[in-house]
């Protein structure tokens, strides 16, 4: 069975980062050889409305049956509420939230993100993962391509 990663718009943008480009277009790679399935949402389809023209296209080029993809749904929403209300991150950080009550409904392996203050962050993944914890939840995994692509190499 193929790992299932959910990726937030930090990952399609890092493609063209200098600073994280390289490791993100390894992580694409594992991503085409179909080692891995990407789980995106209408959450990330949203948020890609405003990014440059190339991060915008860039998971055009594609096809759709290679993603899974997952919506924003009532139970997401709420979750998401919860880490805003447990303090995790603040109001402004919701639509983090959303992308972490998304993949942790939807029982990925790993949440991947560059996002190293609302998402990857150690203070912040023990938040998430208390919360989900609490209300009935699976904990997630939240990681960098990097660190994936390390764990994986060296398994």
């Amino acid at each position: 069975m193929q790992i299932r990663i959910y990726i937030d718009t930090s990952i399609v943008g890092g493609y063209f980062d200098i600073e994280f480009e390289k490791s993100t277009k390894q992580f694409f790679q594992w991503f085409e050889q179909q080692e891995v399935v990407f789980v995106i949402s209408d959450l990330l389809d949203l948020e890609l409305l405003n990014a440059p023209e190339k991060v915008r296209q860039h998971l055009n080029k594609y096809m759709p049956e290679k993603f899974e993809r997952i919506s924003l749904d009532e139970e997401a929403v709420l979750l998401a509420d919860e880490y805003v209300n447990h303090k995790v991150v603040g109001i402004s950080s919701i639509e983090d939230c959303r992308h972490i009550a998304m993949a942790t409904i939807s029982k990925v392996d790993y949440v991947v993100s560059w996002n190293f203050k609302h998402i990857v962050n150690s203070e912040r993944i023990i938040g998430y993962n208390s919360v989900n914890l609490n209300k009935g939840y699976s904990s997630v995994a939240i990681i960098t391509p990097i660190e994936l692509l390390n764990h994986e190499n060296n398994k």
